[in-house]
């Protein structure tokens, strides 16, 4: 009886100092934002009335508002009313266009990648083509962002595009109509060897869920797979519900997949499993590298946790941040992180804290050492705080400077472009093979253009020689810069033999886009696939893939120790429309 009363006596006192200090502090916060806004509102004023040049208020207000939300985390932005189009394809994957990738060069804006079967390809339109007038207008000085507005439209009008063809005097004109262009999210699907199914999935729009279905019940039916291959390499995420219905596909009916928790905690939320699911005993492999991110980690760490499947590749980007829509005066929107996600075994996988950023203003990766265990289903050890790491790691091939910009100098992509011209057809994706004779071409081409590479070394060469000058350690021996400036000069003839394998297969990826697409591109790549090699051993080795997933003796004592359990939290509604 003591015991209760001293128990409701410390209610009462936690309740009439905690609450009122709760309360004030919601009423100073309030205060703020009022005061802030208030002295902001009369800035801006002052600053368009008075200011001595004339003043576009709505570019200094938006560089103001993106400098704002760029200071929380990458994730938080504004969205206009003008750019809701591109909210609406992040969601749908769908918009109105010509269906193509365009991009800005010193010339102009050209077309970089029309898409198999839509407008621009069925009209005849190239990669490279230099865009100068659309309808009648003339966009040769546009930006990519003007062409882009200009080529969107409503499905079902016409436009016509006069272009600039690499190679030819007189420029082309080309009659379109707008479609409806919808982007599939399976970029390819089939069967590789031993019977492994493999589905390759880039992003989750609301449609990535049926085609991953279907994709996976013509492999399983028709094509009579054993086990399956997930790609989730370089998938940067999208929709939270996206991620849960595929994990639905191979784990039972009512299991957590993953929670959210922030702020306001009437708004968190646990997503369960709801429907049956297509099958919960086929060996599966997901695919990861350093690229993949937000849903994609929470469809691999989630099956990871279950215990479901074994993860392949390179330990993933870490963004455990949540972000969802609210609707904003004048049509607009702001896309805001309003929580983390947690996947069953309770682990968050977020690796930057943009909470506590350094006097610069930078932000750091949680290291290893401040990281936290879990487990997953079977008692098997995981972290947090760093994304999810796969069983079994093979290490990314490191990309030479030179790789890099034989990219973004558009070295690789002029080439291509000429070599294309020349050759009207070519074999079979599976068949082709770039041959030594092109790649001498390509070498020859690159000496040509006077192509440079390997600058950051260069310079840092500069000024480490003169730091040292300076503080007195080369005292005029200047031997060993020397020899480090051989080392790293660029040398175009020995660096091209250096990185045959690699420049080969980026040739060959390139050259097979142009006659097969974003599907005769990725098949391209996943020849000498190291990671996909891997998942395929593993997969037909079910010793192997039944240990990996089995968690030791002593690992389990660990796990029941700390008494580790799944499925604590309650199921809850789930909230439409939210981004990871």
């Amino acid at each position: 009886m003591m015991r209760e009363k001293l128990y409701s006596v410390f209610v009462c006192f936690l309740f009439s100092t905690i609450l009122p200090f709760t309360v004030n502090a919601q009423k100073d916060s309030r205060f703020e934002v009022s005061k802030n806004l208030d002295i902001f509102n009369a800035l801006v004023k002052e600053v368009e009335m008075f200011y001595v040049d004339s003043v576009d208020v709505e570019k200094l207000m938006r560089k103001g508002i993106d400098a704002m939300l760029n200071d929380l985390d990458p994730y938080t932005e504004y969205i206009p009313e003008q750019d809701m189009d591109d909210l609406k394809y992040m969601t749908t994957g769908e918009y109105g266009g010509i269906g193509s990738y365009i991009r800005q060069r010193e010339e102009g804006v050209i077309i970089a990648e029309p898409f198999e079967g839509m407008p621009a390809e069925l009209a005849g339109l190239k990669a490279g083509d230099r865009i100068l007038r659309i309808d009648t207008t003339d966009v040769s000085s546009f930006s990519s962002d003007q062409v882009s507005s200009l080529l969107k439209g409503v499905p079902n009008t016409k436009m016509q595009l006069t272009i600039q063809r690499p190679g030819e005097k007189k420029p082309r004109k080309f009659d379109l109509i707008r479609k409806q262009i919808l982007v599939d999210q399976v970029t390819y699907y089939g069967v590789r060897e031993n019977g492994v199914g493999y589905i390759q999935l880039k992003g989750f729009t609301d449609k990535s869920a049926q085609e991953v279905k279907n994709a996976f019940e013509d492999l399983r039916k028709n094509k009579g797979i054993k086990s399956l291959v997930l790609d989730l390499r370089s998938n940067g995420g999208g929709l939270l519900e996206s991620a849960v219905q595929i994990v639905n596909m191979f784990v039972p009916k009512g299991k957590e997949v993953v929670s959210t928790r922030g702020k306001i905690k009437q708004w968190d939320r646990t997503y369960r499993t709801s429907n049956e699911p297509l099958d919960t005993v086929m060996p599966i492999a997901v695919l990861i590298n350093g690229a993949s991110a937000s849903a994609a980690e929470i469809v691999s760490g989630a099956l990871q946790d279950m215990d479901r499947a074994v993860l392949v590749g390179q330990r993933s980007f870490g963004k455990g941040l949540v972000q969802s829509t609210r609707e904003l005066p004048y049509n607009g929107s702001v896309k805001i992180t309003m929580s983390k996600y947690y996947i069953p075994s309770g682990r968050c996988i977020q690796q930057i804290d943009y909470s506590h950023r350094k006097a610069d203003g930078s932000v750091a990766a949680i290291p290893d050492s401040l990281t936290s265990v879990f487990y997953t289903s079977n008692g098997r050890p995981v972290r947090d705080g760093g994304g999810v790491r796969p069983e079994f790691e093979v290490e990314e091939t490191k990309v030479p400077t030179l790789m890099y910009y034989l990219v973004t100098d558009y070295v690789l992509f002029d080439f291509v472009t000429d070599w294309v011209q020349k050759h009207p057809k070519i074999a079979p994706v599976e068949d082709f093979v770039v041959t030594d004779e092109d790649f001498e071409a390509f070498k020859a081409y690159a000496k040509e253009k006077n192509f440079t590479y390997d600058r950051q070394s260069e310079k840092a060469l500069k000024t480490l020689k003169e730091v040292a000058e300076f503080e007195g350690y080369l005292d005029g021996d200047t031997t060993l810069i020397t020899a480090l400036k051989a080392q790293i000069t660029p040398d175009l003839e020995r660096d091209f033999d250096r990185f045959k394998d690699q420049i080969t297969k980026i040739l060959g990826s390139e050259i097979v886009k142009r006659y097969y697409f974003q599907k005769g591109e990725l098949i391209e790549s996943l020849k000498d696939d190291d990671v996909l090699k891997k998942a395929i051993e593993v997969l037909s080795t079910p010793e192997l893939y039944k240990k990996t997933l089995n968690a030791t003796e002593e690992q389990k004592e660990t796990a029941l120790a700390k008494g580790h359990s799944l499925g604590l939290m309650a199921l809850l509604s789930v909230p439409v429309g939210v981004f990871c």
